[in-house]
């Protein structure tokens, strides 16, 4: 075996699965094709470039984010230690002079004996892999050549190359004055039954699909809203794949105002439990995870902004206080199935020598990578030193985001850290702050007494 860990790609996962890797005596070499090649989004030279939002989301143990950055820094974060040193006013968020960002991540990492920094673009996998430890970290836009490399490892169903995510909701926010469970068809009052008896059936059926329905006026509100709400701008390199891949509901909606109630809106198979009658529309919600805790809203692609997102979707019967876990997104992604392919450390199952890290395991943000790249650097080293696993606990945010994504999912999508991917609380707390407190002091609790 190689004396050295290979780590493709020098963003933030990378750089942080590196720097985790050289801190336990291990050397390193990282590969980053800039400043020879770059990508369609990227400029700058330096490594860990940030390339949209400089912000790295809340510090409030009552975010999620805030909660990922905390488990991070008890852990010796390296790119979090960077974002605290160069952060700028931002109100309770850490957000950072992205050029003094990437330029403090790339001294720092220059600085490290064992890490050793290789501009060259990655072309093939194949004399990499054959006999060492690897780390693919090259983001969602990782070039054509390495993709194809990808594919061969993989299997060409199990490569996307464009995110197109509903959003997602999490249960304890959904009005079920107004929502109810059940499957198209199953739910609908049979001839022979009762009022009373139709709902407690209703009451008894899976939950693996909550429902909302909407009588015309609402529907005809929704509608009009949806049409008119403001759109993302896609780059240019983004719009033509992604529209042919996948119609955004807003797109959709404006081929004509039934459209949506013969699509994902079709009210077919379903009675409204308030008045036994077939509703004008519905919409339907898809369980998310394990738990049953979050929610996808079914066929709601979308390219909105996050603001319109909550405002007009918000509107939906049943979800006027809802929690929106995760918003829609539709934009340029290259990510693998890791339900399919990966384990809770990120490591390939087919090929256990070969990790992944950052947005290309579906792991969605800058915080969410890094928390890859961490997880990963640690348990490469323990794969180099012939030493266990370390799986960290579902109840952190670190482990929930490794579970979730390597947990079985025919629908799945990206994923950014979110109170619904947690284990519940023994306790039910209605209180939405004080409920995100519980949660974050389990979560730093586990994060201290097992890693």
């Amino acid at each position: 075996m190689k004396d050295y860990i290979t780590v493709i790609g020098g963003g933030l996962a990378g750089c942080e699965a590196a720097y985790q890797i050289a801190k336990r005596g291990i050397k390193v070499k990282l590969y980053e094709m800039k400043p020879i090649k770059f990508s369609p989004a990227h400029t700058n030279k330096n490594l860990a470039e940030i390339v949209c939002s400089n912000s790295l989301k809340s510090n409030l143990l009552t975010n999620a984010c805030g909660l990922l950055k905390e488990e991070l820094r008890i852990l010796d974060s390296l790119l979090i230690k960077c974002a605290d040193e160069v952060k700028v006013p931002a109100g309770q968020a850490l957000a950072v002079d992205r050029e003094k960002f990437s330029q403090l991540v790339t001294e720092k990492i220059k600085q490290i004996k064992n890490i050793e920094v290789i501009n060259e673009e990655i072309t093939s996998l194949e004399n990499i892999i054959n006999d060492g430890i690897v780390i693919i970290a090259t983001g969602p836009l990782t070039t054509e050549n390495l993709s194809n490399e990808i594919i061969k490892l993989t299997k060409k169903e199990d490569l996307f190359f464009y995110d197109a995510a509903a959003p997602i909701i999490n249960k304890e926010s959904i009005n079920f004055n107004i929502a109810f469970y059940g499957n198209r068809y199953e739910q609908e009052k049979k001839k022979e039954e009762t009022i009373e008896e139709w709902k407690e059936r209703l009451n008894q059926q899976e939950k693996s699909y909550i429902n909302l329905p909407m009588n015309k006026e609402e529907y005809e509100n929704f509608y009009n809203e949806l049409i008119n709400a403001e759109v993302i701008t896609l780059h240019d390199f983004e719009k033509r794949e992604i529209f042919e891949g996948c119609m955004p509901i807003e797109i959709m909606a404006k081929r004509g105002i039934d459209t949506l109630r013969y699509g994902p809106l079709k009210p077919v198979g379903f009675d409204d439990p308030r008045t036994a009658k077939r509703p004008y529309a519905l919409i339907q919600l898809r369980q998310d995870n394990e738990e049953g805790t979050i929610y996808n809203i079914v066929g709601f692609q979308t390219n909105l902004k996050f603001g319109e997102q909550k405002r007009v979707f918000s509107m939906i019967p049943g979800l006027e206080n809802a929690e929106f876990e995760k918003y829609g997104v539709m934009h340029k992604n290259t990510y693998i199935n890791s339900t399919k392919l990966l384990d809770e450390t990120y490591n390939l199952k087919s090929k256990n020598n070969i990790y992944f890290a950052g947005q290309i395991t579906g792991v969605e943000g800058y915080v969410e990578s890094i928390s890859s790249g961490l997880v990963v650097g640690i348990n490469a080293v323990n794969k180099f030193l012939g030493k266990e696993k370390i799986i960290f606990p579902k109840y952190t945010m670190i482990g929930a985001l490794a579970k979730y994504i390597s947990t079985e999912n025919e629908k799945f999508q990206p994923m950014n850290a979110n109170f619904g991917i947690l284990p519940e609380l023994q306790e039910k707390i209605k209180d939405k702050k004080l409920r995100y407190e519980k949660f974050s002091k389990r979560a730093i609790q586990n994060i201290k007494e097992n890693i």
